[in-house]
């Protein structure tokens, strides 16, 4: 993939659009430091737009700059699984066919999504859980139940707003190209 002159606005203003969105949280209580995150569709819509780098950039530097702005100090557990799934869901970018106008076919709306459910389980009850324990030697039924329940609120923010985005995207990007200059 090559990184042009819209990837690079796309991983700047993505990643600054996701460390502002980190304190817009609507809490669950299900298990401590869970929450529905609407930065999640932020993320799936960046890189099924614009690929894998700009998802794996906008995860990583979003999530780790969120957590050093609003918290502090950064939890790297969970700034890798981010990375993890916007690369994920960026490598199936030219699958969706989004800049073309081609995501609103069933098909494609039907792969974004099992992509993304795919990409959040390897992150999140497998990457993140890992990780709490590896390097915060955290104990394992907690992080295993929030690694579980960040899984479910993430694939059920993207497949509603990360949907709703990527329709609206495409639908804008694909019509673009009838534009024809004035004579």
């Amino acid at each position: 993939m090559k990184i042009g002159i819209k990837e690079v606005v796309a991983m700047g203003i993505g990643t600054a659009l996701f460390v502002v969105l980190t304190n817009v949280q609507i809490p669950v209580f299900i298990v401590p430091n869970t929450a529905l995150q609407p930065r999640m569709a932020i993320l799936a819509f960046l890189a099924a737009a614009f690929g894998p780098i700009v998802g794996a950039v906008v995860g990583f530097l979003g999530h780790a700059l969120g957590d050093a702005v609003f918290y502090g100090s950064v939890w790297w557990s969970w700034v890798i699984p981010e990375a993890v799934v916007g690369a994920a869901i960026g490598i199936f970018a030219k699958k969706f066919a989004v800049k073309e106008g081609g995501f609103a076919n069933g098909m494609n709306l039907i792969i974004f999504n099992a992509v993304q459910i795919v990409a959040n389980a390897v992150a999140w009850i497998l990457c993140a859980p890992v990780l709490d324990i590896v390097i915060y030697k955290e104990p394992a039924n907690k992080v295993f139940s929030q690694g579980a329940v960040a899984f479910v609120l993430n694939i059920i923010i993207i497949g509603i707003l990360g949907t709703i985005l990527l329709l609206a995207y495409s639908k804008i990007a694909g019509g673009s190209s009838e534009l024809k200059a004035e004579e």
